[in-house]
This record gives structure tokens, sequence and C-alpha cells, in this order.
């Protein structure tokens, strides 16, 4: 499939199930929200997560975007960069974060605690760049 009409597709949804490899090599998945910039999807991820430590071992990792219509979807093979952990509520990653949450679901209703909040729970984002696509896109 053309990567960039999978990219098409991709971008009307939100959530998609990112595959990571475990040591041993077999799939480990999760279910992720995404923001897509062209072939690039942000992810904001937890650094004690067993998709991170896979990450930072590997970055090779594929995302599955389902619709509601089992015969309509996107898989894309690609690399994930990863961010920096939010150490500080002023630091460049918690206000990546603030962008990524503005984003995706508007205004927070306390900014501050937010910006704490990333902190205490080590968030950060994850980049995953898309090469290749696969999938079932009627029409």
């Amino acid at each position: 499939m053309e990567l960039s009409r999978a990219l098409d597709y991709a971008a009307g949804q939100r959530n998609a199930l990112l595959t990571t490899l475990r040591r041993d090599g077999r799939p480990q998945q999760s279910v992720v929200f995404y923001l897509l910039d062209g072939d690039q999807f942000t992810i904001s991820l937890t650094d004690a997560r067993a998709k991170v430590k896979n990450l930072r071992r590997d970055p090779r990792a594929a995302l599955f975007i389902p619709s509601d219509d089992v015969f309509k979807w996107a898989g894309f093979d690609g690399l994930v960069t990863l961010s920096d952990v939010a150490n500080d509520p002023a630091d460049e990653v918690v206000d990546r974060l603030v962008e990524y949450y503005r984003r995706g679901n508007g205004e927070h209703p306390n900014w501050d605690e937010y910006r704490q909040a990333m902190v205490a729970n080590r968030r950060l984002l994850g980049t995953f760049t898309a090469t290749s696509a696969t999938g079932l896109l009627p029409g």
C-alpha cells in the first residue's frame, strides 16, 4: 500500500495498537493515542512501561490503526525516537507534552497540576516515523 494513502487514513483516526519487541523477540502490544504530523506519529509514554524499555533497546515498532469496519485498517512499520523524560515542570519535554495535550484534547483545567503530573509520572514523548504501510482501505 502507498504510504501516503495510509497516512491520509491515519490522519482521521487517533487510536492505534503499538507493537514493540521484547528482548526475546516476542511482540509486546499497547493501545496508544497519537497525533500525526506528516509521516510522524507522536505518542505520550510513561518511562517505566514495557514499551519504553523495549524501544530503548530496539527502536523498531509497528502501528496498527483499525476502524469500526473490520475490513478497513492500516498498519505501519517504522522507528521510534524517544525524548528525554520530564524532569521539571518548566522543562522542554513538559512544554512539548502540554502542546501534545492541547492538540489532542484542548485546554487543561489546571496546567500547573498537569505539568507536575508529567514529572511525577515520568512522561516522555515517542516519535514514530512510518517507513512503510500495509492495509485494507476500500476505494
